[in-house]
């Protein structure tokens, strides 16, 4: 979880008043914080979150806001704030973004800010908000790297483009020396630690002011001139640039809040974008995109266990920072231009929770006890294990979470169906998985130096998108089963099928598999049972087997145990 060092002048200022550490540790959880201890030598309260769905609550000015809105029950309004309705003048400021990034990374925006000094504290703090953002809720810059720019120095408007990575150069901030961007990569301290993200690309990107002086390599390094932020500036310009928009507008508009907070003034930025989005060409940041969240009162109590009137549920959310009105029995809650995780009423809910306050809940002791027992699925699946043991195979465990490479490219499929993590931390476990085939395959591609046949199954979870469900998704109980030798073929999968139906007493029949390419052609089926589809199984395609680096022949099957029940 993020953890935090607040300064304790910023913090307490932050927060209108001292207090305790014991005070400290009876509020944080408003924040879903705690106290994670007091260095009062070096005056900095250390902080760890609880909470990776809130990157506005990761600083010292995220964390007080929420303390002192829920004990004032005043809401902190802010008027830098551009819509669709709405659009603040921006002055000569703006950003440019070139069509050449597109594909590279495709977005750069910013904002500007003055009237506040920076000192030491202040530099700190912002320094750390810039690495939590980038780091934690930026797939360390991956998706969302921030720089920090002195403004004064700046002729705008400012330019964002791909540049030819060895004829593009400047001096980097740390270093005497100018360097090409490539060069920046193998050299520079943080081109060795970010680069990586980029130096794959033809063209790199580059951001530049009007008159060309070089404002950074994003998402590497800052300039040594415009880009070196120091103690006593007060015209800052923040630019942050990735590929996804939401997250950009999202973690300009927490960083703009909290510099608010701190005193200085947010100058609208007008941004221009290289391609068309849902906002258009042109947006003005910071830029509200938010949308409303609703829930109802009967929901509210059947989640919370707790009757509370609409008029109650618009106070505690009033405590948590949010407004919001009801009318009859529904509740419409406007998300602060800071936080954009209101995904399901029960998110609305959870606030409500917290700032009824949680000491208002009375624990209570269960009221009906039960005997433990298997599910029907459970026990289905054992039997079926039990069926599969018997019949020679060995039983494997995968996860579910994998990368497009194995559940997709590998399998020469279009992954249609394929459930994909929105911000996953790492590309190995970014595709929730569709088929257990694609696991059993990766056993199989590293066990040739094992004595044929090999005979594996595995029953557990998989997840496809289905429309007609009310997440969009639907998780299966599924069988998977794959043999490999250089005599298997369509007749032993098929066996194994009889088989395995004639002991789970399920009569079934056949189709012919018109188009799969996971399975040759002409050599693989369906089962069809009770009048529809619940599995396949059949040769394993030598294009797929290629894929995963398997050279004998294999046959793979899987079988929905959900619709056998």
């Amino acid at each position: 979880m993020p953890k935090i060092d607040a300064p304790e002048k910023i913090f307490f200022s932050l927060l209108g008043k001292e207090m305790s550490d014991e005070e400290l540790v009876n509020i944080f959880p408003v924040a879903k914080a705690e106290l994670d201890g007091h260095d009062r030598d070096g005056k900095v309260i250390k902080i760890e979150l609880n909470d990776t769905n809130r990157p506005d609550l990761w600083s010292a000015a995220g964390v007080a806001r929420a303390l002192k809105t829920y004990e004032t029950e005043e809401i902190r309004h802010y008027d830098f704030f551009s819509t669709s309705e709405k659009v603040l003048p921006s002055a000569e400021r703006a950003v440019i973004d070139d069509e050449s990034a597109i594909g590279i990374r495709d977005f750069s925006i910013g904002f500007a800010a003055k009237g506040k000094k920076v000192d030491n504290d202040l530099l700190v703090n912002l320094i750390q908000s810039q690495e939590k953002l980038c780091t934690n809720f930026g797939r360390k810059r991956k998706t969302i790297a921030l720089g920090i720019y002195r403004s004064d120095l700046i002729k705008y408007p400012v330019h964002y483009a791909a540049v030819d990575p060895d004829k593009t150069s400047f001096v980097p901030l740390g270093m005497d020396e100018c360097l090409t961007l490539r060069e920046i990569c193998e050299k520079h301290p943080k081109g060795k630690e970010y680069g990586y993200i980029v130096s794959d690309k033809p063209r790199f990107p580059y951001l530049y002011d009007d008159s060309g002086e070089t404002l950074s390599f994003p998402p590497v390094i800052n300039s040594a001139r415009i880009g070196a932020v120091e103690i006593g500036d007060s015209d800052l310009f923040v630019e942050l640039s990735g590929p996804i928009l939401d997250d950009l507008l999202l973690a300009a508009s927490i960083l703009s809040c909290d510099m608010a907070d701190m005193g200085f003034e947010i100058l609208p930025v007008k941004v221009t974008l290289a391609k068309d989005t849902k906002y258009g060409r042109e947006i003005t940041v910071p830029y509200y995109f938010q949308s409303e969240a609703k829930c109802s009162v009967k929901a509210v109590e059947k989640k919370l266990g707790l009757a509370i009137s609409a008029e109650e549920c618009v106070k505690a959310l009033r405590r948590m920072g949010v407004e919001a009105t009801c009318s009859g029995d529904e509740i419409t809650a406007k998300c602060p231009p800071y936080r954009n995780d209101f995904l399901h009423e029960v998110d609305v809910i959870e606030d409500i929770m917290i700032g009824y306050g949680l000491d208002n809940f009375i624990p209570l002791m269960p009221h009906d006890f039960t005997v433990g027992r298997l599910s029907a699925a459970e026990e289905f699946s054992r039997k079926v294990k039990e069926i599969m043991v018997g019949l020679g195979f060995q039983e494997m465990m995968y996860n579910y979470l994998g990368s497009k490479k194995e559940y997709i490219e590998r399998m020469h499929t279009d992954g249609k169906e394929c459930v994909f993590i929105m911000n996953p931390m790492s590309e190995n476990y970014e595709v929730v998985r569709p088929s257990v085939i694609p696991s059993l395959l990766e056993s199989e591609s590293v066990s040739a130096h094992a004595v044929y046949p090999h005979n594996i199954f595995e029953v557990g979870k998989i997840c496809i998108k289905d429309d007609e469900d009310n997440s969009g998704t639907v998780t299966k109980n599924s069988l998977g089963f794959l043999s490999s030798d250089n005599q298997v073929g369509y007749n032993e999968a098929s066996s194994l099928i009889n088989t395995l139906m004639y002991f789970l007493r399920k009569e079934y029949r056949l189709e012919a598999v018109e188009s799969d390419p996971r399975f040759i052609p002409g050599r693989a089926a369906y089962i069809v049972y009770d009048g529809k589809r619940v599995g396949i199984f059949g040769e394993v395609h030598p294009q797929v087997l290629e894929s995963w680096g398997s050279e004998m022949p294999t046959i793979a099957a899987e079988v929905d145990l959900d619709s056998l029940i």
